[in-house]
């Protein structure tokens, strides 16, 4: 691959999120990256400092990502029980291996604040669509713990729940 001047820090931290869920913590260099972009390694180093620093604004940027996935996914679901499973498929069938990869990471409490405002945004779109209040809040929390469930041992063989049957006993 060519090497690029310049090439916005979505598409790097794109490109190391993927060295990441393929290859683990090891998986990732100023070189290695390099190799995915195109960038000249001595480039990254000079944008990002640090690999540890790359690292850690390729996983903000992951939830930056999420988040507004997360909307456009609230957006566009009905306000009904249907809606919710709707929000979930939308974000577990785009998201679910970097969902996984990111939860992976709350050992650094830079990254633990974007995770709990994602997880909020979250469950406030799941409670409007379980029927609101204290009922829906309680069914949008064991929604969303079933799901993460789900996306986390996806890898390992999946789940025995189905979201859609969750979300009919729940409302």
């Amino acid at each position: 691959m060519g090497r690029h001047k310049t090439l916005p820090d979505a598409e790097v931290f794109a490109a190391l999120r993927r060295l990441l869920m393929q290859g683990g913590d090891k998986a990732v260099a100023f070189s290695s990256v390099a190799q995915a972009t195109g960038l000249a390694a001595p480039t990254l180093a000079q944008r990002y400092g640090t690999r540890e620093a790359m690292v850690r604004a390729a996983l903000q940027d992951g939830w930056t990502v999420l988040a507004r996935a997360t909307e456009r996914a609230a957006d566009g679901a009905p306000p009904t029980a249907k809606g919710a499973t709707q929000i979930l498929k939308a974000l577990g069938a785009g998201h679910a291996e970097e969902i996984a990869l990111l939860v992976s990471e709350f050992r650094d409490p830079a990254l633990r604040e974007p995770a709990l405002a994602w997880r909020q945004t979250l469950l406030a779109a799941l409670a409007a669509r379980t029927g609101g209040g204290s009922k829906g809040q309680e069914a949008a929390a064991l929604l969303f713990a079933a799901w993460q469930g789900q996306v986390m041992w996806r890898k390992a063989g999946g789940s025995d729940v189905k979201i859609k049957d969750a979300v009919k006993r729940l409302t």
